[in-house]
């Protein structure tokens, strides 16, 4: 069997899900050129909360996890199956570590379906989620990130759904394409860093600028999982697209055996490193 590729997408806005835009395309791309994995399991930022548990439920809902948007953002629905057999597997692979099965509780919330409906649109593939346990320490999630790296040998797709840079209370909502200048120079920090040595990675808590860029953690901590995916078995992490949205927020997307051409589409090329961000008035 293939062993599965594992993904950090920047996933930003919601409306992203009902939008087209360099990003939303290039995550279609993602989606037409990776091999189909038999199930996902997604790390989203938005199920941080005071444990670490796995949905195990046949036919997880779709949540909404958010206020203020139009009515079609809360009336979409990914009715991806669940795998309560995955989530079995996974509190069995991470012992001595504990994990709940959650089998009537969350769902799919916003970090997970806003980027699978592009990925794979048909939501035709198992998908499990696994929450972000606010009570421990980072270096528990890179832990848990290695204990999870045999999932990929058995066909899963292991997603991470974050922003490397999020802060909201700096937003400018009248200006889609900026990025300030601490959040190019942070996002640059962790590219470096989690290219080169992605088992260190925890030392950009040390960087001037994390402050600004990850005043609460839950946004980072996804990024982590990738990190220690790749520290698991020395694996290369690659960003795949980079940009910035309302100055605060990063789109950057990483890859780990993501092998994806992007170039052939002007939208999506414009966000391969070292291009020139596309215009993002729909972010």
């Amino acid at each position: 069997m293939t062993k599965m590729p594992a993904l950090f997408v920047g996933h930003g806005s919601p409306m992203n899900t009902l939008e087209r835009n360099g990003f939303t395309d290039a995550w279609r791309a993602f989606g037409r050129q990776l091999p189909r994995p038999k199930a996902i399991l997604v790390i989203s930022a938005h199920w941080y909360f005071g444990a670490t548990a796995v949905t195990a439920m046949a036919r997880p809902r779709t949540i909404h996890d958010f206020y203020g948007f139009p009515q079609a953002l809360f009336d979409f629905d990914y009715p991806a199956p669940g795998d309560p057999d995955l989530a079995g597997e996974i509190v069995e692979l991470v012992k001595p570590n504990w994990v709940g099965l959650d089998r009537d509780q969350w769902g799919l919330d916003h970090g997970t379906w806003s980027v699978l409906a592009h990925l794979y649109p048909e939501a035709d593939i198992p998908v499990v989620q696994l929450s972000l346990n606010a009570l421990r320490p980072l270096d528990y999630h890179l832990d848990l990130a290695r204990r999870l790296a045999p999932l990929r040998e058995q066909g899963v797709m292991i997603l991470a759904s974050g922003n490397v840079v999020h802060n909201l209370s700096l937003l400018k909502w009248n200006e889609p394409d900026l990025a300030y200048d601490w959040a190019e120079r942070f996002d640059d920090a962790v590219v470096a860093q989690i290219t080169q040595d992605p088992d260190n990675i925890l030392s950009l808590a040390e960087h001037p600028d994390f402050p600004s860029a990850v005043p609460t953690p839950d946004h980072f901590i996804p990024l982590l999982y990738t990190a220690g995916l790749a520290a698991a078995d020395s694996s290369t992490i690659e960003p795949l697209v980079r940009g910035y949205s309302m100055g605060s927020i990063s789109m950057t997307c990483y890859g780990i055996g993501a092998e994806v051409e992007l170039r052939s589409d002007p939208t999506c090329a414009a966000l391969l490193p070292g291009g020139v961000p596309p215009d993002q008035t729909n972010m």
